[in-house]
């Protein structure tokens, strides 16, 4: 018998551990190479772990509900039997299909990295532990109860608007927010980001909490208004936007650009790339490109606040903002786009697209931008004022390209012309990059832009 571990993959750059929430196949089944084995759940996303090797799942080293850190082994497989070798464990209901792999989730990892520093360095509170209750518990919500002295039973008598009832960290905020008799108010996402730190409450009477948290609002409805409730990425969504604007001082600047050279290029090779490679070539690629030829230029843009110490980025990773097919956005991220010719970019935009939109990106594909750029003139804008992506320091919004008269200068005079325009939109965050600087940046990625070179060959 040759037996090898199935290990907990690494999931991001700054995800630890991993919790089992069921098992996808039973010991002495047989298990193919990359087919999906057990579903876990981090404190940004759930996904799932695919075997490494075909062969017989031997043993589970975990059950469901155990906390796995990341490398540690979480079963064993049988590499040397045959599809006969062990006789299959009684046939059980197949496992439902698995959650989208990624969400929105995954794209406002800095906030959750924020609570849980903050949560680390308090004093522990009374151990709180889901060891003997019925429902799951996310490390980051167990955490949040240990901080705020939510005991176990109010833990369990909450009610949770995630998958299956979970309780989410949203949930759990609004929770210690409403508790005392205090003024019922929306748990806005601001509370995330200011419950954390605080200092520990008292622990909560054992009384058993209420069935359902009561939230008043202060916004008059009127005949005929609908209430829809936020879904949980919606939550996440405004939870990180919020916290983006009360972390930087955002400030914007803007160029508008003349891409005529740039428009004549792609219509010209569109059609011969389409035939040769098989895909498209849209404008997003080429802005990537821009991008990160003016982050070469300007490093002071590829970096991150700490506190008082700004952490200079060694790699320009470029995320794109992508609109998923539910309406809600995921952040997908070419890794070391600098070092990619535009051919690379392409492909790389088209297929991170295509996935995004679909839900089935990676968890490693969603992490470690740099820098983010959003293409607000796919949805006919042109021009936006775009909120940083924390923990970045900037974002860029392009806009709609559009026909337009413009004054250009000829060795004969001036002349008034048709010319394709665009407006570039630059949010940076004002503690560490000043309006020279953000000013520049955006320039000189509208100089690239147009200085195009019509003769360039792909």
């Amino acid at each position: 018998m040759a037996e090898k571990p199935i290990v907990m993959p690494k999931m991001g750059e700054s995800i630890a551990e991993a919790t089992i929430i069921r098992w996808l196949k039973n010991e002495g089944e047989r298990v193919e190479k990359d087919e999906p084995i057990v579903e876990i759940a981090t404190d940004k996303v759930d996904s799932e772990i695919p075997s490494t090797e075909a062969g017989i799942l031997v043993k589970h080293l975990y059950k469901d509900g155990d906390v796995v850190k990341v490398g540690e082994p979480v079963a064993m497989i049988d590499t040397a039997s045959g599809a006969s070798a062990a006789a299959p464990a009684p046939a059980a209901a197949p496992a439902p299909e698995a959650e989208t792999p990624v969400t929105v989730e995954a794209a406002v990892s800095a906030i959750e990295n924020q609570i849980q520093a903050a949560q680390a360095a308090q004093p522990a509170a009374e151990p709180v532990s889901n060891a003997d209750g019925t429902r799951f518990y996310s490390p980051l919500v167990l955490n949040i109860a240990r901080a705020e002295g939510v005991s176990m039973t109010e833990l369990e008598a909450m009610p949770g608007t995630g998958k299956e009832g979970r309780v989410t960290k949203a949930d759990i905020l609004a929770y210690v927010s409403n508790r005392g008799n205090q003024p019922a108010a929306v748990a806005a996402p601001t509370a995330s980001v200011a419950a954390a730190p605080a200092a520990v409450s008292a622990p909560a009477p054992a009384a058993s909490a209420p069935a359902k948290v009561e939230v008043k609002s202060s916004v008059s409805l009127n005949p005929g208004d609908e209430i829809i409730e936020m879904d949980r990425v919606r939550k996440l969504i405004a939870d990180h936007m919020v916290m983006s604007k009360h972390t930087s001082p955002h400030v914007t600047s803007f160029v508008e650009a003349d891409v005529t050279n740039l428009v004549n290029w792609r219509n010209r090779v569109k059609d011969s790339f389409k035939k040769r490679e098989g895909e498209n070539i849209t404008f997003t690629p080429i802005f990537i490109e821009a991008v990160a030829k003016a982050i070469k230029d300007f490093p002071m843009i590829n970096v991150s606040v700490d506190g008082s110490s700004i952490i200079k980025r060694k790699n320009i990773n470029v995320g794109m903002a992508v609109a998923q097919q539910n309406g809600n956005l995921i952040v997908p991220v070419i890794k070391n786009a600098d070092t990619m010719n535009l051919l690379g970019l392409t492909r790389a935009v088209n297929e991170l697209a295509n996935r995004a939109r679909i839900g089935k990106l990676t968890p490693d594909e969603i992490q470690g931008g740099t820098y983010t750029l959003t293409n607000v003139g796919s949805f006919g804008n042109v021009l936006g004022t775009p909120v940083i992506n924390q923990p970045q320091v900037a974002i860029m919004a392009v806009g709609a390209i559009r026909k337009k008269p413009a004054v250009l200068e000829t060795e004969y005079g001036d002349v008034i012309a048709i010319r394709h325009m665009m407006y570039l939109s630059h949010s940076y965050d004002h503690r560490v990059v000043d309006g020279a600087l953000g000013g520049m940046f955006v320039r000189r990625v509208a100089d690239y832009l147009e200085q195009w070179d019509v003769n360039r060959e792909i």
